[in-house]
């Protein structure tokens, strides 16, 4: 039973400041994973370490080889910080880096190379993902997020639990979290949907729940919740009911 797990960037680093882990919450996150990580992907925003330098590049608007360069650089950064923690937390982490990987068209995922993940998984290993830079066949490059990625993989996986994890307690109306979201609802509360409170070139919260709710007309329900509570992460990966279920229109 294949699982995709998000932990945003604003749970891993301070998004005001470049490149500035949150070494602690690193350690934490990564203590709940490992004891959930079987059958395990794992997604983590690339936070200060990507948003600040491909907004300094203006990336993706502007091709840029140095902007391109730099930007992936400091996402594999975190992604280093985020597999050392997993390793010493008692998991058997891999990093994949969706720029080796990844081809994009028109900013959406063409083609990924899914056998090294599959077997990965099927060997006892857990694939770590993050945001990143990558080609792109119509615009030189673009930038794949994270919640792309996971939407991506919960379809070629077929996953069973999908969970994004954030910074608030799942979709918030009026300051209070939605038991659940389906397409159909979302007239009524687009005007409340907002980006991210912090730096974010992949559209924030509005972003993140447009993916999943095309992931819900695929069939497949997922669940946005707060992974900065405690226990919230390794709930979510044994299916309980954490934050705002995202699901299919009745």
């Amino acid at each position: 039973m294949t699982k995709i797990l998000k932990i945003g960037g604003s749970i891993l680093t301070d998004k005001t400041r470049s490149a500035t882990a949150r070494s602690t919450e690193i350690q934490r996150v990564a203590a709940e994973i490992a004891s959930s990580a079987e059958d395990l992907v794992l997604v983590h925003g690339a936070g200060s370490f990507g948003h600040i330098p491909a907004k300094k590049y203006g990336l993706p608007q502007n091709f840029s080889p140095e902007g391109l360069r730099v930007t992936h650089s400091t996402v594999v950064m975190l992604n280093d910080l985020m597999v050392e923690a997993l390793g010493k937390a008692g998991a058997s982490p891999m990093p994949v880096h969706p720029f080796s990987c990844t081809l994009l068209r028109e900013g959406r995922i063409e083609g990924f190379a899914l056998e090294p993940v599959e077997e990965m998984i099927r060997d006892g290993l857990l694939p770590v993902l993050h945001g990143d830079v990558a080609m792109d066949i119509t615009r030189k490059a673009g930038i794949v997020s994270g919640d792309q990625l996971v939407s991506y993989l919960a379809r070629a996986l077929r996953a069973k639990i999908v969970a994004v994890g954030t910074d608030v307690d799942g979709v918030l109306i009026s300051g209070r979290p939605l038991k659940d979201l389906a397409r159909s609802d979302l007239p009524s509360i687009e005007g409340a949907l907002g980006g991210s409170a912090s730096l974010d070139v992949t559209g924030g919260m509005r972003g993140k729940l447009l993916e999943l709710l095309d992931l819900a007309d695929a069939g497949i329900e997922s669940v946005i919740f707060n992974a900065a509570k405690d226990g919230n992460i390794a709930r979510a990966l044994c299916g309980e009911s954490v934050g705002t279920k995202v699901r299919r229109s009745n």
